[in-house]
């Protein structure tokens, strides 16, 4: 890959990721390369702002911090086509980054222009937010798009009340549930906040939906995994409270009110993530990440 420009966007609470970022525009500036810095606590607005107002369109994005900090600018950027390069700084190895060493031993920027990478396209969801209207007429009042999940929950924020919430699922109702929540997650997302509340691990080449019931009152209501072709709408129960929260990957969006409902779809637009082939691969990852034996016979070898 030929690199022009290169974004880079540093965690914007991180001094260690703010020093990772000047690093790295020294790095690449030292290769005649061409970087702008900016802070991960932006808005769409000022991404537009930027693109607009610069010359040539960025090669890559360069993200330096964990996987919230990437979520963060995957759903800011997914929309202009720029592949993702996340580097892990100042926490644990994440499922979206690549190892910090890459960095600061100056061989990302040969790995890149060796093109000795792959671009993995993650599926994202989008969900639209429409009133009830009269007829077949619908007003969507917000769109959101997501990475990993969407999640329901309370309003309230004192006590732990239940939530009731309808599930459709092309055009089908399938059922209701009662309890802490709901959460609807990409195969990416499968190993985020669906994991924590009991869901399935799905591998991120799945083109797949899990929905998740958070902590349900009855033990019928499971884990489901559906294809990512499927619309699945949900609603408020009337009969409840009739609002709840919309969350998307760790973030609040907007309360559901009575009268209100989501439809969720796999999203136009995936996040393309810059993957190093000598990096730790995803079931490696899970062995570290979640504690698994992996290979015993190594362990029985060192004994």
């Amino acid at each position: 890959m030929k690199l022009s420009l290169v974004l880079i966007i540093y965690r914007s609470d991180s001094s260690i990721s703010l020093e990772a970022s000047k690093f790295c525009e020294k790095v690449l500036k030292s290769k005649k390369i061409k970087s702008n810095r900016i802070e991960s606590d932006f808005h769409k607005d000022e991404i537009e702002k930027y693109l607009c107002n610069s010359e040539l369109r960025p090669d890559i994005g360069i993200v330096l911090g964990g996987d919230g900090t990437f979520l963060k600018c995957a759903n800011a950027l997914a929309d202009y086509d720029i592949p993702l390069l996340s580097i892990n700084i100042g926490g644990n190895l994440g499922f979206l980054t690549q190892e910090k060493d890459f960095l600061f031993d100056k061989s990302f920027v040969e790995i890149l222009e060796k093109e000795e990478y792959i671009i993995d396209c993650r599926n994202r969801l989008n969900c639209h937010i429409l009133i009830s209207g009269k007829g077949q007429k619908k007003k969507i009042i917000k769109s959101y798009n997501a990475l990993n999940d969407f999640y329901f929950k309370s309003v309230e924020q004192d006590i732990s009340p239940t939530t009731q919430i309808q599930l459709e699922i092309d055009n089908e109702k399938v059922n209701e549930y009662k309890g802490d929540g709901l959460i609807i997650s990409t195969s990416t997302g499968s190993t985020a906040y669906s994991m924590a509340a009991g869901g399935p691990i799905v591998h991120p080449s799945i083109d797949a939906m899990i929905i998740n019931p958070i902590c349900p009152m009855s033990l019928a209501s499971r884990p489901i995994v559906i294809p990512n072709t499927s619309k699945v709408i949900i609603k408020p129960v009337k009969e409840s409270k009739g609002e709840f929260k919309l969350w998307r990957d760790g973030s609040k969006c907007m309360t559901i009110k009575e009268n209100y409902y989501c439809e969720i779809e796999k999203g136009k637009s995936p996040c393309k993530i810059i993957k190093f082939k000598k990096s730790t691969n995803y079931y490696s990852t899970l062995i570290k990440k979640l504690d698994w034996k992996g290979d015993l016979s190594l362990k029985h070898s060192k004994n």
